[in-house]
């Protein structure tokens, strides 16, 4: 029977039922090992006891109500995420294009605040910020952005982690308002901007007077080691943008703003319909909550060095693997040939992950990701990267 749904994805042969943990089974009952978290969304994994209990009683109380009222649980997750990433204000919204969407607005607005008509925002090759028609123009890959022409102006592209280029930007563009930026590119490759480039960015933001946004949807809540990717750095950006882990599979984006970035929006200026309703910020304060009380920041850490270690020591020697890179539960494997055949070769073996820039293996478990588990993942995944070696073309 034909699918009335839109074919907007290739999706992989299997339909998933339930979850537990992090396991799922498919609707023909077979199990498998969730690398993947629904691509770093699911931070505590399936079903977890405590966000069940609270999306439970929450459903029974309020679900939305609108932005045209005050929502105290979203005051609440507004203290806590500002307290956690050194910021003055929040914006709620639903999703990380929509988080950085506003992330450009502001900028935007900034500029015009400071009297520059046409203000232009500093982006990286090989980011990926969104598919909306701004931040697919922010975003720096042709293949995403090919028929949707004409993009939207005002994006000054440069390569990541080149400080000389950062500074000819300044030379040769004066109305230049921010530098946005992923802490870690997630569909660049798992690629790090690099402590002291992200350090660089943010002096000449300074000298500038420019704003340095971080863009955290995919690298932050605790997915590195740290509450934000760029904590490793010891950078404190003027807004940061989230997403995707903050509720555990709720829907739910947010900025965090500091300085003049967190007073530049009034009323009016932005809004959002579903951003911020009780039940995405009651899943958000849970999954917070959980994250602290069960020592996930360490368990990440620890998991993500457990099997980078066994990754590097299985592939040392094998010329096919470029590289193995991230930080925490963010992992890339970057082969020298595509690698999307991988995928499927790991379904076979009960394990979900993916390729992204058509050669890196991504690895993104959640944050409860256990010793065992770890080695699981590594036992399945490297005789099929050997395997895949062997039998794929070399390029």
């Amino acid at each position: 029977m034909p699918s009335h749904v839109m074919n907007t994805y290739a999706r992989q042969p299997i339909a998933l039922e339930r979850g537990e943990g992090a396991w799922v089974w498919d609707t023909q009952g077979r199990r498998y090992l969730d690398a993947l978290s629904g691509i770093a969304v699911n931070t505590l994994g399936h079903a977890h006891p405590r966000l069940v209990a609270a999306l439970t009683d929450q459903v029974g109380k309020l679900i939305h109500t609108s932005n045209l009222y005050q929502i105290p649980l979203q005051e609440q997750l507004a203290d806590r995420l500002c307290a956690l990433g050194g910021m003055d204000s929040a914006f709620f919204c639903n999703s990380g294009l929509e988080a950085n969407e506003a992330a450009i607005k502001l900028a935007r607005l900034h500029g015009h605040n400071k009297g520059i008509a046409r203000p232009e925002i500093v982006v990286f090759e090989r980011a990926f910020h969104g598919r909306s028609l701004a931040t697919l123009s922010a975003t720096g890959n042709p293949k995403v952005q090919k028929g949707f022409e004409p993009l939207v102006e005002g994006f000054v592209r440069v390569p990541l982690n080149d400080a000389s280029a950062l500074q000819a930007v300044a030379d040769t563009h004066p109305d230049v308002v921010a530098v946005f930026i992923e802490a870690i590119q997630g569909e660049g490759g798992i690629q790090p901007a690099h402590a002291d480039f992200l350090r660089a960015a943010r002096a000449l933001c300074d000298r500038h007077g420019w704003l340095l946004m971080i863009d955290e949807v995919q690298c932050g809540m605790g997915r590195t080691g740290k509450w934000f990717a760029h904590h490793w750095a010891e950078v404190k950006p003027d807004v940061i943008a989230m997403a995707k882990g903050l509720a555990s599979g709720v829907p739910i984006g947010a900025i965090l703003a500091h300085g003049a970035a967190a007073t530049t929006f009034g009323p009016g200026q932005h809004g959002t319909t579903f951003g911020g309703n009780p039940l995405a910020c009651r899943a958000a304060l849970e999954t917070l909550a959980v994250i602290e009380d069960d020592g996930l920041l360490a368990n990440a850490h620890a998991r993500g060095e457990q099997i980078q270690h066994a990754l590097h020591h299985a592939f040392a020697g094998h010329e096919g693997v470029v590289e193995v890179r991230g930080q925490g539960l963010m992992i890339g494997i970057e082969l020298d040939r595509p690698a999307g055949a991988l995928v499927g070769r790991m379904l076979e073996r009960g394990v979900l992950l993916n390729v992204t820039q058509e050669r890196v293996i991504r690895v993104l478990p959640p944050l409860i990701f256990t010793q065992e588990q770890a080695e699981m993942l590594v036992q399945a995944l490297v005789p099929a990267v050997l395997e895949f070696l062997q039998d794929a073309p070399a390029p």
